[in-house]
């Protein structure tokens, strides 16, 4: 998409649908919960908020459009380097009023900016790329809040209908990805960020792919396997944390009355059998893996099973094609409060046939997050130079919790190998032999 005016009008769709969601996650709570800490882990959900808008100010107002800052004594404040998650409690934050008031101005001033600003002559501006980032950024923070929702204790905050029904009915296990080259990575994306960058060439060898992603009911039989008592099964600091926080089951699971049960935005339910499995860490899905007798993929692995098409021999930007993601293709944006069974979504499929690629659950991969070869930090090096290295590993895919303007077959997220609270599960894979 190059034309000014069509960029224009997806940015503006961009923006305005992020800040409805933000709207939806912040109002359906009062202002006591909305500066509670629900857990250490995640921050109050009024610093998400204000963060939202002090990120919009920082980059829309002032760095495009050359403005004076409207309050720079709380860039500190909102400086997500600055202030760990666990503390953010105990500053001065912006209360609610003021928050919604703060992002509410920004808003205002940068819709101007965008209906302004000639959306060309410079890489911020250019195919309105910093319209896009911060789109991007909302979206994420509201995914943030989420696992804030999910987090919180009390009854159900937030509601929404059933995703359709999956079938694996007459659909293999898994398929063959063929072997050989492909194109890993875009320079042709135009909001895509610096660690998906550039395009480059891959050769990886053949392998097979689960189709779906593992379910509850398959992670079950793990379970009742034995599959948290046996160290054979596990990475060494996975068993270390297994063992030191006795666990025994993905987060938010629990037995009673000889039925597993989970509790999910304050409903509890019996594990859906049927469902990609939920809330596993890392080490949790690289030990299902071996006990299966499998790995998890490489992230070049996942990128070619859900890009390349093998007739034509090039990289699409999802599995389905290139057309922009539809309630037809994948579980996205918060739609549905859940994964949908495996199954679902037969649009959505790749050319071999392997499905829910994209939305449902962020699907773990055993690579580190490292960059790619002539990787070039923008628009600032805290978006992912800082994470390089061996103690981040790769999620693909997105979730249920994710929108569109920051899913496509390239993007790239990153997280430490113990986290549980995300929105994260896995698919398996095994050597071709």
């Amino acid at each position: 998409m190059t034309d000014p005016e069509l960029l224009r009008a997806r940015a503006l769709t961009a923006l305005t649908a992020a800040r409805a969601r933000t709207g939806t996650l912040t109002s359906s709570v009062d202002d006591h919960e909305l500066t509670a800490q629900h857990s250490p882990l995640m921050s109050p959900l009024v610093w998400d908020l204000a963060h939202i808008g002090n990120q919009e100010e920082q980059w829309l107002l002032r760095a495009v459009a050359g403005q004076d800052a409207i309050r720079p004594e709380i860039d500190s404040l909102y400086d997500a380097f600055e202030h760990p998650r666990a503390a953010r409690p105990t500053l001065p934050l912006l209360a609610p009023t003021e928050a919604r008031r703060y992002a509410a101005d920004v808003r205002g001033r940068a819709l101007d900016v965008l209906e302004s600003t000639p959306l060309r002559g410079g890489p911020l501006t250019d195919a309105a790329f910093a319209f896009g980032m911060i789109a991007q950024h909302e979206q994420q923070h509201d995914e943030t809040m989420l696992i804030t929702h999910q987090l919180r204790s009390g009854p159900a905050a937030l509601t929404a209908p059933e995703p359709p029904p999956g079938t694996t009915e007459g659909l293999p296990s898994e398929v063959l990805v063929p072997g050989g080259p492909f194109t890993m990575g875009t320079s042709t994306e135009p909001w895509a960020l610096d660690n998906e960058r550039p395009a480059h060439h891959r050769v990886v060898s053949s392998f097979h792919l689960d189709t779906t992603p593992v379910t509850c009911g398959a992670y079950l039989r793990f379970i009742e396997d034995g599959g948290y008592r046996e160290e054979r099964w596990w990475d060494p600091a996975g068993w270390t944390m297994v063992r030191e926080h006795g666990l025994d089951a993905p987060l938010f699971w629990r037995q009673e009355g000889g039925q597993w049960l989970r509790r999910r935005f304050g409903v509890t339910e019996p594990v859906p059998l049927d469902e990609p499995v939920l809330h596993v860490s890392w080490y949790e899905a690289d030990a299902y893996a071996r006990w299966a007798g499998r790995r998890l993929p490489t992230e070049a692995e996942w990128e070619k099973a859900a890009r390349h098409d093998p007739v034509s021999g090039r990289s699409r930007r999802y599995p389905w094609g290139d057309a922009d993601p539809t309630a037809a293709h994948a579980n996205l944006g918060q739609t549905h409060l859940r994964p949908a069974p495996a199954g679902a979504y037969p649009e959505g499929r790749s050319p071999l046939g392997i499905g829910q690629l994209m939305g449902d659950v962020w699907e773990w991969t055993s690579s580190d997050f490292l960059p790619y070869p002539g990787f070039v930090a923008f628009p600032y090096r805290e978006y992912s130079e800082v994470f390089f290295g061996p103690g981040h590993k790769v999620l693909r895919g997105g979730a249920f919790s994710v929108d569109e303007v920051a899913c496509r077959g390239t993007f790239r997220n990153w997280d430490l190998p113990v986290r549980r609270q995300i929105f994260a599960g896995f698919r398996t894979a095994r050597d071709d032999v």
